[in-house]
């Protein structure tokens, strides 16, 4: 059975859960990291030395990095469908969750530590105003994408879709005055409709 070691609340757990209950695979989760601790404890760097959450084990197989899980699931199970079969398809899936990691990730992250991990009155409103800034102008691309294609990669909802989905989710919460992306917000209520999104990320809070 597949182990996912990482709490709920972190968005990179929320990526491997999402792909995990996409393809509808047998597993047991276990809290880790944050409020739990554990993570800088030795059986746990002996699985992962970075010390971060997720690590995926399976059948004593260890893989750490979000990205790098969710790709491991779509191949060994989801060869086909979370992993487009077309090459060329697979390849611009993959380039979006990499474009997560790149621009979408940093962007938001300034906006989500200040406003739901730091008291108010130690906030650092520049860095949430450029964060919301910069944030807005990544999703302005995914809203240029979502005219062409319903998800990230073609008209199937692959693996592109999942890390992107994650923080998306995140941006659409704590940037209420964003402008009215169409095309973004028709792909968003498309993953939102979806089972596995509802139970691993939009049902669990932001903390």
């Amino acid at each position: 059975m597949i182990k996912i070691w990482g709490r709920n609340t972190s968005s990179n757990v929320q990526k491997a859960m999402f792909a995990v209950a996409e393809l509808n695979l047998p597993h047991e989760r276990i809290d880790i990291g944050g409020s739990f601790g554990k993570n800088r404890e030795a059986p746990y760097l002996a699985m992962n030395p970075n010390g971060l959450v997720p690590t995926l084990e399976e059948d004593g197989f260890l893989l750490w990095e979000s990205n790098s899980i969710i790709r491991y699931l779509a191949a060994k199970h989801g060869a086909g469908t979370l992993e487009p079969a077309d090459l060329r398809t697979r390849a611009l899936a993959s380039k979006w969750m990499d474009w997560q990691l790149s621009v979408l990730g940093p962007a938001m992250t300034p906006v989500f530590w200040n406003l739901v991990r730091t008291p108010p009155d130690k906030r650092d409103h520049k860095a949430i105003d450029d964060g919301k800034a910069k944030s807005t102008a990544a999703v302005k691309i995914l809203d240029a994408q979502f005219a062409k294609t319903a998800f990230a990669a073609s008209h199937a909802f692959s693996m592109g879709d999942i890390p992107i989905a994650i923080i998306c989710r995140r941006y659409r919460e704590l940037v209420p005055d964003r402008p009215a992306f169409a095309n973004f917000e028709r792909w968003y209520a498309a993953i939102a409709g979806r089972k596995a999104f509802r139970d691993h990320v939009a049902s669990v809070p932001l903390t």
